[in-house]
């Protein structure tokens, strides 16, 4: 199943590379990427589409090799990142990580990117070039035992159009939530939405 994973996103980095390169033959202007119909853990997170007029244009695309693996948060993997690099550099970034306590869901590192209010899980904000929400899968039993709260972040540098990432974040980072709570198997759906 993993070099399943693994060979699915080394022929998604080929087909966006290939389509990336063919539109910079005779000094033509970067063209902004064409991914594949589904990114990030094994093409199912986002529709490409929908990543692509966000990103910058570039020689080369590509996914970082974990960026293809199953989503999975357990105990011994308690985060998954999927990585597009264009040429070379982070570009569009989705992470969930999985806490043991609410109270470990801390964003005051971003407060001086003053962000604003996300209505996105059970809370959510909103920043200039990236977006985070936060939703309980299982909570704790009480102060000792550990429940299973995720966090989810999704950042995208040198956008060519900041007004359209500002469109687009709530609506990737509530793709973002449905994607997590399915595959993790979440017992219910979170309310709040974009």
């Amino acid at each position: 199943m993993r070099r399943f994973a693994r060979t699915t996103a080394v022929a998604s980095t080929a087909a966006v590379a290939a389509g990336l390169l063919a539109g910079c033959a005779a000094g033509e202007e970067k063209a902004a990427p064409q991914l594949p119909e589904r990114v990030c853990w094994g093409g199912g997170a986002f529709a490409g589409s929908d990543v692509a007029p966000l990103l910058p244009p570039g020689d080369t695309v590509e996914f970082s090799p974990d960026s293809g693996d199953p989503f999975a948060l357990t105990k011994e993997l308690d985060s998954a990142t999927c990585t597009l690099y264009i040429d070379g550099n982070t570009k569009f970034q989705a992470v969930a990580t999985r806490r043991n306590f609410a109270e470990s869901i801390d964003w005051s590192s971003w407060d001086s990117a003053h962000p604003k209010p996300l209505d996105v899980g059970e809370k959510g904000i909103i920043w200039d070039t990236g977006a985070a929400a936060s939703f309980t899968c299982e909570p704790a039993k009480d102060a000792n035992t550990p429940g299973k709260y995720i966090e989810l972040r999704i950042t995208a540098n040198d956008t060519p159009d900041p007004a359209a990432l500002q469109a687009a974040l709530p609506q990737l980072m509530k793709e973002f939530q449905d994607f997590a709570q399915a595959r993790l198997q979440c017992p219910g759906r979170v309310a709040g939405g974009a």
